[in-house]
């Protein structure tokens, strides 16, 4: 095989470990919380410290890479994702596992900003084309099997094999970077926004911290209203201080772009909704009411995964015959329409319930995914392209992390009602506070066996009925919430997309 091959070899396993840990943990993190005694907000952290580190590491990993060298960069990322893999799967609690996961999140940031600026060096003409091509398949296939993988693999050998698989594939992949992957640099570098970075990071971390803990700490406690105030501050002195700034982190100048508004809103509004909803469908499906394996409940999302690698191919072929905001918005309003249709489940519902709405979902995503990457770049100018496919990557990366979090205070404080009023005069009535934190957790059978022995198998039996009614009842509201999500980002695509904002047309940028 010819170098640049091998060379795209490496670049594309790199970016298939990357993507596919944002949805591999998924089906892991009932065992996880059982395993290291985690609570509800612990395992939301094991999702967010990975994105928001890897969305926080993006721009500035870019500028570093155009500073020193893209393949020295790259190769970095590697070797941080590899080991930072392993500490993970070594990890005894979920605080050593949360900081292994934010320094894995800065190594797939270094992966995935540079990997693109790569395979544009190596490759030319048609083969570019197909480079590209490869490289979205693989995107799409991360996404799509992390949670059957996942699944296997915690079934077959414990959670800790999913971080554990990532060492010998990021050796290889390693060793493919380091003898076939050519040096390249950007030959008159911008330097490094290092006050921008640090106030993005600042202002992202003290927002998702806000919302993950607020049911805990209180919304009205000066902890949590000084975390969001700080975040704020911090956010508008970053849109200030990029405004003026001649390299910025974050070009606002974009942002005059309605085209480009609209592929951040979609981008923001696709994760928040459907990808961050996988989170608690994962408890539904496994710990919180059904019961499944990790593996058999990586099989029911085959409905939802399986659609968007099937319709993706077909989308991108679209984009150059039909108007990308009909595809963006359709998309979007097919996730909407899939995720509504999931809405209703009930104490007798079985996971076919969900069958409809995982396939018009995985439909509608599928149509979103590929018409999205070239917006973003194909609303701008060339030498523009790699800040807009950076802020664009760092939209979808935010969006997860935030969807994660806000969807889990509105989760944990449904839940926490609703099992107060359902246990009401039970032996679990003394326990309603740690019976919520564990059902919120996926760990309802293992809170149900501390109940005293006094209370007998009717009562337990109640118990649990409630529990799994408090569940369903916070899923079913953040059905409606995702569902709202979704429709917003189909609204911005039409409205802001428009085909005269394109300088190339989409699918030929």
């Amino acid at each position: 095989m010819e170098k640049k091959w091998l060379s795209l070899v490496a670049i594309i396993t790199g970016i298939f470990m990357l993507l596919i840990d944002v949805t591999i943990v998924n089906v892991a993190l009932p065992d996880i919380g059982t395993d290291l005694g985690a609570s509800f907000s612990s395992l939301e952290w094991v999702v967010n410290a990975y994105t928001l580190t890897l969305a926080s590491s993006l721009l500035v990993s870019g500028s570093l890479a155009d500073l020193i060298g893209r393949k020295k960069v790259f190769a970095i990322g590697l070797v941080g994702f590899s080991l930072a893999s392993l500490g993970c799967g070594l990890s005894d609690s979920s605080l050593m596992l949360n900081l292994m996961r934010a320094v894995q999140g800065i190594g797939g940031g270094m992966m995935f900003s540079t990997s693109l600026a790569i395979i544009a060096q190596t490759f030319h003409g048609h083969e570019r084309g197909v480079a590209f091509g490869i490289v979205g398949a693989t995107t799409g296939a991360a996404v799509a099997i992390g949670p059957l993988v996942g699944g296997l693999l915690t079934d077959a050998f414990g959670w800790e094999a999913i971080f554990f698989v990532n060492v010998p594939i990021g050796a290889a992949a390693l060793l493919l970077t380091l003898r076939n992957v050519d040096e390249s640099k950007d030959p008159h570098p911008a330097g490094i926004d290092w006050v921008g970075a640090i106030l993005f990071t600042g202002a992202l971390f003290l927002l998702i911290y806000s919302l993950v803990h607020g049911n805990d700490k209180g919304w009205g406690s000066f902890e949590i209203v000084g975390a969001l105030v700080l975040a704020a501050v911090l956010m508008i002195i970053f849109g200030g201080v990029e405004t003026r700034k001649e390299h910025p982190l974050f070009d606002m100048s974009l942002f005059r772009r309605p085209a480009f508004v609209g592929a951040c809103i979609v981008a923001f509004c696709m994760s928040a909704s459907l990808f961050a909803l996988f989170l608690f469908l994962t408890f539904y499906i496994q710990g919180g009411v059904l019961g499944y394996s990790p593996l058999e409940a990586g099989l029911r999302f085959l409905p939802i995964t399986g659609m968007m690698l099937v319709v993706g191919p077909i989308a991108g072929r679209l984009t150059t015959k039909v108007q990308v905001r009909y595809l963006l918005s359709g998309g979007l309003l097919a996730v909407a329409v899939g995720i509504f249709l999931m809405h209703g489940i009930d104490l007798d519902s079985g996971w076919s319930a969900l069958i409809l709405g995982f396939v018009v979902a995985g439909i509608g995503s599928g149509f979103v995914n590929p018409p999205l990457a070239s917006t973003a770049i194909g609303v701008v100018e060339q030498r523009r392209s790699g800040m807009a496919s950076g802020i664009n990557a760092t939209f979808r990366q935010v969006g997860i992390a935030a969807g994660v979090a806000g969807l889990g205070a509105i989760f944990q404080s449904r839940v926490t009602d609703l099992l107060a009023e359902k246990v009401a005069g039970t032996p679990a009535a003394a326990h309603a506070d740690q019976l919520s934190a564990a059902v919120t957790a996926g760990q309802t059978e293992q809170a149900i066996s501390r109940i005293p022995h006094t209370a007998g198998l009717a009562q337990v039996d109640q118990i649990r009925d409630a529990a799994h009614l408090a569940f369903i009842g916070g899923l079913n509201t953040l059905f409606l919430v995702t569902c709202a999500v979704a429709l917003i980002g189909s609204i911005g695509a039409f409205l802001l997309v428009r085909q005269s904002d394109f300088i190339a047309p989409p699918g030929h940028e």
